[in-house]
């Protein structure tokens, strides 16, 4: 018996655990759940006895993660470093916010968060319901209110330490009002936004390189930064060499693996040529467009080669990851003087036998007829 509770004990391995008493909470379950990046998942759960006293352990993370303990829809928000022991006191009627907490720094910061948090969304919800103001006031009101809190998260949470779990936290919270949840920073269109989340991400990437949490905000912070980049005017020096109309200028750069791939080696499929800047505005539509033609025609000897002229090459390969057709990249521009591009972005249309059609300005239906007629 001695050996057997012994292996059951290092089977759990490193663990951490959180124990407590909340009141007020006789016959309710109390359930223990993650919050990881896809989803709540339910760790345990217990039916709370007259005393209120609870205790959970979990898995250890090997870096910070979220956790909540909840009872029907309140609940108590914390984080975890690794084998700590954390303790919480509250009563059931206000445990979202009237709790005591012990043994973690992070989760005592993350309480001060939620509740700057909820009182934040209870001001909004108030304006949006007051009917005796104009609805232009009303947004002004909630933008206000809303800069204020942002500043007060920047200075005391966000940059103050941002290694720190609950600075994850603060960056990635999100606001509630009457309709809608929302992100309060989004780096996605406002660059102020994406320096809290650079902050994090770069502090997070120094301590906890290959944590899942660390992907997903550097990725965050560096879409970003290609969504709010200021649009610069792109001068390209032509050569007076001219495209042949009867055959390609053969094209060869290296993808994101390093494999060169070549233009003339797509002879047999209808090709388009497409020069381009990922961190250019409107790119991220551009893409979808070709995504849409590029799926409906790809089985029928459709290819496409994109060479990108971004000056980030950890941006390009960021951005075109997840592409299905060819990316390249290229720097010295010398393709881009063979094919006297002088606009971005522009393409060209290439068929079977490897013979250059046409280019972005000679289209005069739509991109699909022509590559329909082509194929």
């Amino acid at each position: 018996m001695a050996l057997v509770l012994a292996f059951s004990a290092c089977d759990k391995g490193l663990q951490f655990h959180v124990e407590g008493r909340i009141t007020d909470a006789a016959d309710s379950m109390l359930y223990l759940e993650a919050m990881t990046l896809d989803g709540i998942q339910r760790l345990d759960s217990v039916r709370m006895k007259a005393d209120g006293h609870f205790s959970f352990s979990a898995a250890a993370p090997s870096n910070p993660e979220f956790y909540a303990l909840r009872i029907g829809s309140r609940r108590i928000n914390f984080s975890i470093d690794s084998t700590e022991t954390v303790g919480f006191t509250a009563s059931l009627p206000a445990m979202t916010t009237e709790y005591m907490v012990e043994g973690s720094y992070n989760s005592l910061k993350i309480k001060e968060i939620v509740v700057q948090q909820l009182s934040l969304q209870s001001q909004i919800i108030a304006l949006e319901r007051n009917e005796s103001m104009y609805p232009g006031d009303v947004v002004d009101s909630i933008n206000a209110l809303v800069a204020a809190y942002k500043e007060v998260m920047k200075t005391d949470y966000i940059y103050k330490e941002p290694m720190k779990a609950y600075a994850y936290y603060a960056v990635c919270q999100s606001i509630t009002d009457i309709s809608n949840v929302y992100q309060l920073f989004n780096p996605l269109t406002n660059r102020e936004d994406v320096k809290c989340y650079a902050a994090v991400a770069t502090a997070w990437d120094g301590l906890y390189p290959d944590a899942d949490r660390t992907r997903q905000i550097c990725n965050m912070a560096i879409r970003g930064m290609s969504n709010t980049r200021p649009v610069t005017e792109r001068v390209v020096e032509l050569a007076d060499s001219i495209i042949s109309e009867t055959n390609i200028i053969d094209v060869s750069l290296p993808d994101i693996n390093g494999n060169i791939q070549s233009l003339s080696s797509l002879k047999g499929k209808v090709v388009m040529l497409d020069f381009t800047v990922y961190g250019a505005e409107r790119s991220a539509e551009r893409t979808r467009l070709l995504r849409d033609i590029y799926d409906k025609y790809r089985d029928k000897g459709f290819e496409i080669y994109q060479v990108s002229l971004d000056d980030d090459t950890h941006f390009w390969k960021f951005s075109c990851e997840n592409l299905p057709w060819i990316c390249v990249h290229e720097t010295n521009g010398e393709s881009v003087r063979d094919y006297r591009v002088d606009t971005l972005p522009a393409f060209f249309l290439i068929d079977r036998s490897n013979s250059l059609v046409m280019r972005n300005t000679m289209i005069t239906t739509s991109l699909e007829d022509e590559i329909r007629k082509l194929l």
